[in-house]
């Protein structure tokens, strides 16, 4: 399942959430129930807003190591697992 990050108007602050794609959040009571948050502090109708991320896009040469693992490339890992 997706995160997505929403904003609460009322408090500024930013909340991380999981939920299905064909589902949206407008209000802060409409977040907890997706989120699982605590429904304490903030007015249950203050708008959310649901904030563009731009992905887990990574580029290989910001990496430590952009070179694929020896199981990636033909050699095999020992125990049948990278890094183990």
């Amino acid at each position: 399942m997706p995160s997505y990050d929403y904003r609460c108007e009322a408090n500024q602050q930013i909340y991380e959430v999981r939920h299905s794609m064909s589902e949206r959040a407008q209000t802060w009571a409409e977040l907890c129930e997706l989120g699982g948050l605590a429904l304490v502090g903030v007015d249950p109708n203050s708008k959310v807003t649901r904030l563009i991320s731009g992905g887990g896009v990574v580029n290989s040469a910001s990496l430590k190591n952009p070179e694929a693992p020896p199981c990636m490339s033909g050699g095999g890992c020992p125990g049948g697992r990278c890094g183990g």
